[in-house]
């Protein structure tokens, strides 16, 4: 693979940094094997949740949109234009963010941009595209945008939910280290284990999102808290409990991140690991009322992080001492 593609420099730059935030600090300090695959996965991953949250455009446009767009990622003969011209005309115009509107604009290079993939990398990327597109069809069927507010079921389903959209990614992610950087991996820990890691990382990282954003998402008419619409009293309850479970996830994201042998991809994927343990300290020292609107860190605990992972990376026992002061 070359450094840098066509493709890599044309929509890995800019755009990428524009929707990716923070997760852009980890996709530009991966080494250059991974840094590639894995810019295209997110972004593919990207444009599909914007088709998913554009709320504005018909429940049913988003689902045939999020079908055929499956159906192209995988390599099913479809009409691919048809498609790109109901993205250009049904969704461009609706995005109020200029990122998204561009993501949307580029969608026909992002599909380019696949098709120059090959191998184990554009399995990975397909396989792990179904299950994240899967999770924004659910989201949608499960929370149809009518005006009233609904919760899901069962901590089955919210386990589920946070697997398919995220967890599946720290599965995706080991593979594309073993296929792209065989050696980067410690050798004494089975493949297996470390997916097992690698999904409970992804499950936290989201439940994250989940908790942090519980206010605007009940306000939206989601609630992805089983028995979170009893009442305020078991919605807070519920919340701590799915805070326990996060932190329990956060914690096996540490022994991947300390089982990673090669330095820099140690360092890169430490990254999104402790920037969400700084927004799980944050949620925990607020109030209940400073929750419900909403907790971020700020670019200062951002630019701590990036110094201090730096140092702590040299070593899984430097990790583990900075995880466990950032624990609290």
């Amino acid at each position: 693979m070359s450094d840098e593609s066509h493709h890599e420099r044309e929509l890995g730059g800019q755009l990428l940094a524009s929707v990716s935030r923070s997760f852009y600090l980890t996709l530009k300090a991966l080494p250059r094997e991974l840094r590639e695959p894995l810019s295209l996965a997110y972004l593919l991953a990207r444009t599909a949740d914007t088709i998913a949250d554009t709320a504005a455009v018909p429940e049913d446009v988003r689902l045939e949109c999020l079908h055929d767009y499956e159906a192209l990622v995988q390599g099913n003969e479809m009409d691919h234009d048809r498609l790109a011209l109901t993205i250009r005309t049904r969704f461009v115009s609706l995005q109020g963010d200029e990122a998204e509107r561009r993501l949307m604009e580029r969608f026909p290079d992002g599909i380019a941009w696949l098709r120059t993939m090959q191998g184990g990398s554009l399995n990975s990327i397909r396989n792990v595209l179904h299950h994240i597109i899967r999770g924004q069809i659910l989201d949608i069927e499960r929370f149809p945008g009518d005006g009233q507010v609904r919760a899901l079921s069962t901590a089955r389903e919210l386990d589920e939910y946070t697997w398919l959209v995220a967890g599946c990614v720290g599965e995706f992610w080991t593979e594309m280290c073993i296929t792209e950087l065989p050696t980067s991996l410690d050798s004494t820990v089975s493949l297996g284990q470390m997916k097992t890691w690698g999904a409970r990382l992804g499950k936290g990282l989201q439940l994250i999102n989940i908790l942090r954003d519980i206010g605007e998402d009940i306000q939206d008419g989601r609630c992805y808290l089983p028995n979170g619409l009893n009442g305020p009293a078991e919605l807070e309850a519920e919340w701590s409990q799915w805070m326990l479970v996060c932190q329990e996830h956060l914690r096996s994201g540490l022994l991947y991140v300390q089982h990673v042998a090669d330095a820099k991809l140690r360092y890169a994927t430490s990254l999104p690991l402790l920037l969400g343990l700084k927004t799980v300290a944050r949620m925990k020292s607020a109030t209940w009322a400073q929750v419900q609107k909403g907790i971020k860190i700020t670019r200062l605990d951002v630019a701590m992080i990036l110094a201090e992972a730096a140092l702590a990376c040299r070593s899984p026992e430097a990790l583990e001492k900075l995880y466990r002061k950032m624990e609290g």
